[in-house]
């Protein structure tokens, strides 16, 4: 076979490569039972893998020569970015990949013969460049056949953790303290590389990414697990159109719960002369009529410049601190000011002390955790008055917050005669709507 390719261009043997996946694409079935399906699928992991490390070790032959700069005056990188429609991104890694396999001839060798697979490579590769410079040659080569012979029985992921198991083989004397300047000098690696990064889609979210080192980022992840272990559900668990959260769900609601104690107990450090607040620019007269109205935006925030649904302004009007800006005809500033909607201080302190925290049953939330809803909303005409108020964790107020339509099937809440707040399931959770009390007001009877 070599024989028979060996007078051939290295264009015309990809042309081959080529040719041979037509054949293999075109809908014969070749594979009688179900192990030999299996042995294919590991058999084109391996080539894939093989061909990844050709090209990755052929842009950066490339890239050391300046093949791309001298025929059109960029980078490797750039090049195939334009050609190919990579990302920067993807481009340099496929170009560093090829430098890394380079660098170390023999993960290269097991790379181009598919021993080792592409995210295998890169982990290796990556480890044996944070090795300590003063290691001697002789380390750096049993390093790299090492490594080599992990990957047989470690993914990509466990071998970018073998880097301290790395040093304590090849320098047993030494370990101790190379891995104590190892870790110092990962964390100042990751305390230059910390960021946090806002990115608004266009389509009603807000996408984040960001870096901490793992001994500052611990205790944010140990607050956002209490958090999450916190929210458990009430009453509303029966229903059937209940949302099925995902693990990554409860830790997102468990930073909204967080950030929705600061701006309760208003924690957070002024900012611009004021502390963190919510800004929504509308035409006040039509404020009531945007949280009525089904389908209407009732503004945009101020900074984001993103609309907000009538449904999320229902709610930021029962205790939310909005500062309305009021503007007239050509969009000038009139008058900027509060409402008198918002809870006074002695009503919220008889409302804590008539509810003891969320009115849902089941829910242990306490009463600093908890929004002032209006039972007969503001912008309905209700008044800010205790006999019109009851105290809801943000979750389950967004459960009883009543909507533009009042047929709909839904949760809603009422106050008994003496006062003590009952809520009402749907009808799809039971047809008779019987009223349901906390069990703390039980008790307390």
């Amino acid at each position: 076979m070599e024989a028979g390719f060996g007078e051939r261009t290295d264009c015309e043997l990809v042309a081959v490569i080529g040719a041979a996946l037509d054949a293999l694409t075109d809908d014969r079935l070749r594979l009688p039972s179900e192990p030999e399906q299996l042995a294919l699928v590991q058999a084109a992991a391996r080539l894939e893998g093989r061909l990844h490390a050709w090209l990755a070790g052929l842009a950066a032959t490339e890239e050391a020569g300046e093949v791309a700069w001298h025929e059109h005056g960029t980078s490797t990188t750039t090049w195939l970015s334009d050609t190919l429609n990579l990302t920067p991104r993807e481009a340099a890694r496929l170009v560093a990949g090829g430098q890394g396999l380079a660098r170390f001839d023999q993960v290269g060798a097991a790379a181009r013969a598919g021993d080792v697979l592409p995210g295998q490579a890169e982990a290796i590769t990556g480890v044996l460049d944070l090795l300590p410079d003063d290691l001697p040659d002789e380390s750096r080569c049993r390093a790299q056949e090492l490594m080599v012979g992990f990957a047989e029985s470690h993914n990509s992921t466990e071998l970018r953790r073998l880097t301290g198991r790395l040093v304590e083989v090849l320098d047993p004397d030494g370990a101790e303290a190379r891995e104590a300047e190892r870790l110092e000098r990962e964390h100042q690696l990751a305390m230059r590389n910390r960021h946090l990064v806002f990115t608004h889609d266009g389509h009603g979210s807000v996408w984040f990414r960001g870096s901490l080192p793992v001994a500052e980022a611990e205790p944010f992840i140990r607050i956002i697990d209490a958090y999450a272990a916190q929210a458990r559900r009430g009453l509303d668990r029966l229903d059937p159109n209940t949302e099925h959260l995902t693990p990554g769900m409860w830790r997102a609601d468990a930073l909204l719960a967080m950030v929705s104690q600061h701006t309760q107990d208003a924690l957070a450090p002024s900012h611009g002369g004021d502390r963190p607040r919510i800004v929504v620019t509308l035409s006040y007269d039509k404020l009531a009529k945007a949280a009525c109205d089904h389908g209407i935006p009732a503004g945009q925030v101020v900074g984001c410049g993103e609309p907000v649904p009538a449904s999320v302004l229902r709610r930021w009007l029962c205790d939310a601190d909005i500062l309305p800006i009021v503007l007239g005809g050509e969009s000038e500033p009139l008058d900027v000011g509060r409402t008198q909607r918002l809870v006074t201080p002695p009503i919220r302190a008889a409302l804590e002390e008539r509810d003891g925290g969320c009115a849902f049953p089941g829910c242990d939330k306490p009463p600093r955790d908890c929004h002032a809803h209006h039972i007969v909303p503001w912008w309905a005409g209700g008044m800010t008055a205790l006999q019109n108020l009851a105290l809801f964790c943000p979750h389950h107020h967004g459960i009883v917050e009543p909507g533009h339509d009042p047929t709909a099937d839904r949760w809603s809440v009422r106050l008994r005669a003496d006062g003590i707040p009952e809520v009402l399931p749907p009808k799809r959770v039971d047809p008779g709507r019987k009223p349901r009390v906390h069990a703390r007001f039980i008790l307390r009877c």
